[in-house]
């Protein structure tokens, strides 16, 4: 029997989280709701979630500082953006941190709704992973751990974002093979969050930051010009 996902809602006008909290429940969630980044944080150290919905604008802070320890904290934990903004550099700088999605208020709430249910999917096709991923697997100069979203590179862990986990995890299944930007964009985006080609790249940019001996001088992650990307170096540890 499967249990019903744990979310986290932190949204500061109360009346609205309140709503949105119950209708959750409604659906079939659990559902913690904190109206602060103080309460965000009590809660998901008494219960990880498996979903956060993140408002943008708190009083105590916002909600892309939240998301970068919510994912040091919870690193499976799915994010999902709530702004009353329809600022596109809002929208890129949420992609960037590795928000799984980004909801501009006001939004219906089956369209909320579907989003969840899709980002919880892709949460979960990336946790079930093929034997070939499980355990920790070297690339480059990286040891990586895709079952702990996690690098870690000369002693140090770095946490992976889901995205970048997805986009190495892609790259590392085909080892050898050139893959097109497109088919990055297609496993790792949903076509809601309205991605493109150099918001791939500029996710290649920060993993060849961690796997690269020398990152101006790319070889464990190399371009294929017209194409998209090859990943030379894995191996199982």
């Amino acid at each position: 029997m499967n249990h019903p996902a744990q979310l986290l809602v932190v949204e500061d006008e109360k009346n609205v989280g309140e709503t949105l909290a119950e209708r959750l429940q409604v659906a079939g969630f659990q559902v913690t709701l904190a109206t602060s980044a103080a309460r965000a944080r009590q809660a998901w150290r008494a219960q990880a979630p498996q979903l956060a919905l993140l408002d943008v604008g708190l009083p105590d802070g916002n909600g892309f500082e939240l998301a970068a320890e919510l994912r040091g904290a919870v690193p499976k934990c799915a994010i999902v953006f709530l702004t009353a903004h329809g600022n596109p550099e809002q929208r890129v700088r949420g992609l960037e941190l590795g928000a799984d999605d980004y909801v501009t208020k006001p939004f219906h709430f089956r369209e909320l709704l579907l989003r969840i249910q899709n980002c919880l999917k892709r949460a979960q096709d990336l946790a079930e992973l093929p034997g070939e991923m499980r355990g920790v697997v070297r690339i480059g100069r990286a040891r990586v751990d895709f079952e702990r979203f996690s690098a870690e590179v000369d002693g140090v862990s770095h946490t992976l974002t889901h995205k970048e986990c997805a986009v190495l995890r892609l790259l590392a299944s085909r080892a050898g093979k050139a893959v097109s930007r497109d088919e990055i964009l297609d496993k790792a985006w949903s076509a809601d969050e309205f991605p493109t080609s150099r918001t791939v790249d500029n996710f290649i940019v920060r993993l060849r930051k961690l796997v690269e001996p020398d990152a101006d001088e790319p070889r464990v992650i190399r371009s294929i010009r017209g194409v998209g990307y090859l990943l030379n170096e894995m191996h199982h540890e």
